[in-house]
């Protein structure tokens, strides 16, 4: 079963979709038959909404499922009501990323493309702070919580059961400075520490690479449950887009593997990163 509270609430909702199409009812019949709305079923389907243990031996006796189901899917929504760890930070964690982290620390493959920044799972404190004090509108408690959360998260990377993650980073994340150059530097030897993590692979793509799918920053999380799908993450100031149909995840794989071809072999990337890091030293 998956760990975080928001995997087994994606799961929970994966699960009563499915039963519902394989016993080929409309959420509006649904619920007529259980005297609900239509919406209260797809908000159960969609995550929007919660789940009691209720509803589930509702929908259970509905679709008379086994005994075994009944209590797999009351599991999930007891559990789904639980609190992560990341979400006891308040305001220093955005709501609509909470729900990306949940996620996040499940996955068992991360790809991701940077197009500006030094991947959040590669930055170091300073790093962080930096970004959260340019142009936000935080307190300084709000700005700390972020960053402990931030550094919090990197664990993903160093545990036993780390994903297999491949980052490709373009080049001007490293040649953009944020702070300063004594920071950037501190920044581009943390990133050369993490390439060097057994599950981690980075590429950086150069400035000469030529032609590569222009598609700004994005992530995809795989999980190790088929019956979890992948999903394509894109995140912007106040909100984020998740994307989960076949037809999102098969583009982006494509990009991300284009993209993977125009960049430089995980060896001529380090080599880069380490000649930028003598330019900042000079």
């Amino acid at each position: 079963m998956a760990g975080s509270p928001t995997a087994r609430r994606r799961r929970l909702s994966i699960e009563l979709k499915k039963l519902r199409e394989t016993n080929a009812f409309t959420c509006a019949q649904v619920g007529q038959a259980l005297d609900w709305s239509g919406s209260k079923v797809n908000r159960m389907e969609t995550g929007s909404g919660r789940v009691q243990p209720s509803d589930i031996d509702a929908l259970c006796r509905f679709y008379d499922t086994t005994d075994e189901l009944r209590e797999f899917l009351k599991s999930l929504a007891r559990e789904a009501k639980t609190r992560g760890w990341w979400q006891v930070h308040g305001a220093g964690v955005p709501e609509w990323f909470n729900i990306y982290i949940g996620l996040e620390q499940d996955a068992s493959t991360f790809r991701q493309y940077q197009c500006e920044l030094i991947p959040g799972l590669m930055q170091t404190e300073a790093y962080i702070g930096e970004l959260h004090r340019t142009g936000a509108h935080m307190s300084a408690e709000d700005i700390a919580r972020a960053v402990q959360v931030r550094m919090e998260r990197q664990a993903m990377l160093t545990r036993a059961d780390a994903p297999d993650a491949w980052f490709v980073v373009n080049e001007g994340s490293l040649r953009n400075v944020i702070g300063d150059r004594a920071l950037m530097r501190e920044q581009l030897e943390r990133v050369v520490e993490s390439a060097e993590l057994p599950t981690v692979t980075l590429q950086i793509l150069p400035f000469d690479s030529g032609t590569y799918p222009a598609t700004g920053t994005f992530t995809m999380l795989g999980f190790p449950a088929p019956e979890d799908p992948d999903l394509v993450y894109r995140d912007g100031i106040t909100d984020a887009v998740y994307l989960e149909g076949e037809h999102h995840v098969r583009e982006y794989t494509k990009a991300f593997d284009g993209l993977r071809a125009a960049a430089l072999s995980p060896q001529r990337s380090v080599q880069l990163i380490k000649s930028v890091l003598k330019e900042y030293a000079s």
